[in-house]
């Protein structure tokens, strides 16, 4: 009894996708869900990192633009929310 090899080959198909979906695919959605996340939660006088490097402290938040003030001279920079990469939350005494 011969198997059939179109049968074969799209069992080896299915099996390369569900292999790539759960390597790739997966962890890149956690990804995005955690960086979601930590947009959602920003808030005034979060110290924040952008994409580009810069480091300040948020003094505006509105829709989608993220005002931040950096370096001595209070320097006030807008930003879009999806270029804030990291975040420190300031703990409330």
């Amino acid at each position: 009894m011969t198997e059939n090899p179109i049968a074969l080959m799209l069992t080896y198909v299915v099996v390369i996708v569900g292999f790539m979906f759960v390597l790739i695919i997966l962890p890149q959605k956690r990804r995005e869900k955690k960086a979601r996340q930590m947009i959602d939660s920003l808030k005034v006088g979060d110290a924040v990192t952008t994409i580009g490097g810069v480091y300040g402290k948020i003094i505006n938040i509105k829709d989608d633009e993220i005002t931040i003030e950096t370096g001595l001279k209070k320097s006030q920079l807008v930003f879009k929310s999806w270029s804030i990469k990291d975040v420190k939350q300031l703990k409330e005494a």
